[in-house]
Order: structure tokens, then C-alpha cells, then sequence
């Protein structure tokens, strides 16, 4: 399944980057799936030993990244990206450097448009073995995170009727409490930024104690 947004309504996305098989990156990816399927997120979130802080951050936000579009939502097309008392203008600092208001679709195709840019760009998340992350590595990684979360904010808001009707709501929560639980453990995202969806947050975080 996949969002159909916007102009790319007809498009999948999915990183166009492969992790070589047997290289480390690759078997980084694998134990990340491996705990996934042990039931424990806490556990599964949780830096593996002797395993450096950047990799597995870019690991997991690939598999963040592929994680949302597992849903099929027709997004009608809105004024603005509203959700709730939030709104969020777009600006991705190169082509659009002054926030601009557009509709849902639009902003979600920027939006992940520019997050598959960032992933696929080798000087910001290196798939050679020996090649060094860059020193704004861990601040790009969080505003990808941040804008991923943004997408499951409108989902929740806009689109959970559809989810149930899909009877896709216990992946789609399986799926968030992965994603909050790792941002949690590694403070990748401001808690102002998780506002709209924290009585979630919350709720999903009490389930698991």
C-alpha cells in the first residue's frame, strides 16, 4: 500500500538507495527488523552494544520513513496543513526558503519529496563502510524525524476513519509506538513538536509499563 497524495498520487514512495547486503549497515537494518518482531519497542529502540549513536539513526529513519505509506489514504485536498489548533507551513531552506501555506497533499509531497532527497544525499547518510557521518548529521536526522511525525499527526487527525475502515489501526499504532519510542529514547524530537498527538503519546506509553 502507499499514500496517494497530491500530483505524486500515481508514485510510491521508497528510498532509492540500497544497503549492500552483508555490510554492516545491512545487518544493522536486519536486527533492527529482528526486535521489531520480539514484541518488546522499548527494548527494540535501544542503541545494540558497541554500535555507533549516527548508524543507528540512520538505519531506523529509513525504516521511519518506508513505515507510514503502509496505509492507502486519499488525501482530499484542504486550505492548509491544519491540524487541530496546529498549522504547519512549508520551507526546506533551498528551494523554498520562506515558510509558505499550501494544502495537505502539497505539503506532504514536499515533505517527503525532501526527505527522500536527504536520505539518498551519501555526504549526509554514508553507506561505505569508513566513510564518516558530517557533523550536522544528527541535526538533519532530527528535523527528518520531526516532519515524519508531522505525517502521522495528519493521519491520526484526518484520516484514522479510514485507517479503521482498513482495519489497519493496530499496525498503525504498532507502527507510531515504535516511532515514539525511539525518538524518545535518543530526545530526537522537542516535546512542544509532539503536542498534537501527546493524549496518544501518552495512552500508548502507559500500555507498555
Amino acid at each position: 500500500m502507499s499514500f496517494l497524495f497530491g500530483s505524486r498520487s500515481s508514485k510510491t514512495f521508497k528510498p532509492k538507495k540500497n544497503i549492500p547486503e552483508g555490510s554492516h549497515q545491512y545487518e544493522l537494518l536486519k536486527h533492527a527488523e529482528a526486535t521489531l518482531g520480539s514484541g518488546n519497542l522499548r527494548a527494540a529502540v535501544m542503541l545494540p552494544e558497541g554500535e555507533d549513536l549516527n548508524e543507528w539513526i540512520a538505519v531506523n529513519s529509513e525504516l521511519f520513513f518506508i513505515k507510514p505509506f503502509k496505509f492507502t489514504l486519499a488525501c482530499i485536498w484542504k486550505p492548509k496543513m491544519h491540524i487541530n489548533v496546529y498549522e504547519y507551513h512549508w520551507a526546506d531552506g533551498t528551494n523554498i526558503k520562506k515558510p509558505i501555506k499550501c494544502s495537505a497533499p502539497k505539503y506532504i509531497d514536499y515533505l517527503m519529496t525532501w526527505v527522500q532527497d536527504q536520505l539518498d544525499d551519501e555526504t549526509l547518510f554514508p553507506s561505505k563502510i569508513g566513510v564518516p557521518f558530517p557533523k550536522n548529521f544528527m541535526s538533519v536526522a532530527k528535523t527528518i524525524l520531526k516532519r515524519l511525525f508531522r505525517v502521522y499527526a495528519h493521519i491520526y487527525h484526518q484520516h484514522f476513519d479510514s485507517v479503521m475502515q482498513l482495519q489497519e489501526e493496530a499496525h498503525l499504532n504498532t507502527s507510531f509506538k515504535h516511532f515514539i519510542f525511539f525518538v524518545q529514547e535518543f530526545n530526537l524530537i522537542d516535546r512542544r513538536e509532539l503536542a498534537p498527538l501527546q493524549d496518544l503519546i501518552e495512552k500508548l506509553g502507559s500500555k507498555d509499563r
